[in-house]
């Protein structure tokens, strides 16, 4: 490992602590810590003798989330939270989410080390399940401390048959307290996270200013036709569901790099999933399900995307000669800005450190977009090498974690100073 320059933060221990947590893993199947499984809690127990070592008050909030707690100087304070998540995807990456709560606690321990005393009190977060969870939610523990965890969401089940609300009771938590904004006491929330991109990389530059998260709806579309012989149904008396699908698909893309093109902030849009039934090769297709993604910075293009497609769908249907079944948005969430003022702080903090900064939209979700509905909240992106997540090849060197942790304790140490209490 190359050595860390000079910085505030002792980033050779977080390194060190992160390739610890890194080695709390599924056997054979690096780096998983699925939400609610026994290496997840395994890796929260790390976690919480972390904080305690750190002189840090530990305890699990209502929604399950993990917090350690530093007290400020004075009375009265409100709050500044550090944090992110330490649950993975399977296979995933030992940098996503962890590197944000690594990032936390040593920042914490900068302080006590540095003899900087808060004003306000500090809390460093491990949020319970972001990443998709086997209840089919994500961003369970955000959502529960904003007040958006709904009573139906608290219903949903795996596949053992284990309600969610049981699951955050069995890892602390008690969902039966969740019926609203559990806080009103926080100033401030800051998150660091790798890119999961290449533009920083590829630009050369160390630290992304996070402008804000993009909004993600997710549209189920059916196309419904008549399964017939490939060998012996002429051409003009089909009716292929499959041509009514390729239309779509081409055309979603073309949009999509109509809106990405306008310079009104980030927009990408992704048919990921295509189901052909019977999927045959000798079989004309009967029925095409598509499930389309996409993501927005602003809500007004989302509208005009989905009324585009939903426009196209049926113009590619009728020429096809075939119905749409479906047309239904699966998922939908609103984009989220983060705080103008807490973006400058970290700005010239980084600069003031030496650091190169851009403004960087989030192309995917984080527990920033539902911490941002009941406080001013920032994030900053490091590099990653090629942009890879969500994989064991994940990577981000020593120095832009550190870089990044020296970045938000500069803009903790400016927000404790200047806001007040």
């Amino acid at each position: 490992m190359a050595a860390i320059r000079n910085l505030p933060v002792d980033g050779r221990r977080l390194w060190d602590d992160l390739m610890r947590l890194a080695e709390i893993t599924d056997p054979g199947e690096p780096y998983t810590r699925r939400s609610f499984s026994p290496r997840f809690l395994q890796g929260r127990s790390w976690l919480a003798e972390r904080f305690q070592d750190a002189g840090l008050t530990v305890s699990i909030d209502p929604a399950g989330n993990l917090i350690g707690r530093l007290a400020g100087s004075e009375a009265g304070a409100k709050t500044i939270v550090i944090g992110s998540h330490s649950d993975t995807v399977p296979s995933g990456g030992r940098f996503d989410g962890a590197a944000g709560v690594i990032t936390a606690l040593e920042i914490v321990r900068a302080m006590r080390e540095s003899s900087f005393h808060p004003r306000h009190n500090i809390e460093v977060v491990d949020f319970l399940a972001e990443e998709p969870s086997e209840y089919g939610l994500s961003c369970v523990g955000s959502r529960g401390l904003s007040g958006k965890l709904s009573a139906d969401m608290k219903g949903y089940t795996n596949a053992g048959g284990e309600r969610l609300d049981e699951a955050i009771a069995r890892v602390g938590g008690n969902a039966a307290a969740l019926d609203g904004p559990m806080r009103d006491d926080i100033a401030a929330f800051f998150e660091l996270h790798i890119e999961q991109g290449i533009v920083l990389e590829q630009s050369s530059m160390d630290i992304g200013i996070v402008s804000g998260i993009v909004g993600i709806t997710r549209i189920e579309i059916v196309f419904s036709g008549s399964a017939d012989h490939a060998g012996t149904t002429p051409m003009h008396l089909r009716r292929d569901a499959s041509l009514a699908a390729a239309d779509i698909i081409s055309a979603i893309g073309r949009e999509a790099q109509r809106l990405a093109g306008r310079g009104e902030g980030h927009f990408v849009a992704t048919t990921g999933v295509i189901e052909v039934l019977p999927n045959a090769a000798n079989v004309v297709p009967r029925e095409v399900r598509l499930i389309v993604d996409a993501r927005s910075e602003k809500r007004e293009t989302m509208e005009e995307f989905v009324r585009f497609v939903d426009v196209s769908t049926q113009q590619v249907a009728q020429q096809a000669r075939v119905e749409r079944t479906r047309f239904a948005r699966l998922s939908d969430t609103v984009p989220v800005a983060c705080d103008e003022r807490l973006r400058r702080m970290l700005g010239e903090s980084a600069q003031a450190l030496g650091f190169s900064v851009m403004p960087l939209a989030s192309g995917a979700g984080h527990d920033a977009a539902f911490m941002a509905q009941i406080a001013p909240a920032a994030m900053i992106f490091i590099p990653c090498k090629d942009g890879k997540s969500h994989t064991p090849e994940e990577w981000a060197e020593p120095e832009a974690i550190a870089a990044g942790a020296a970045v938000i304790f500069a803009a903790v140490q400016r927000f404790d100073a200047e806001e007040r209490i």
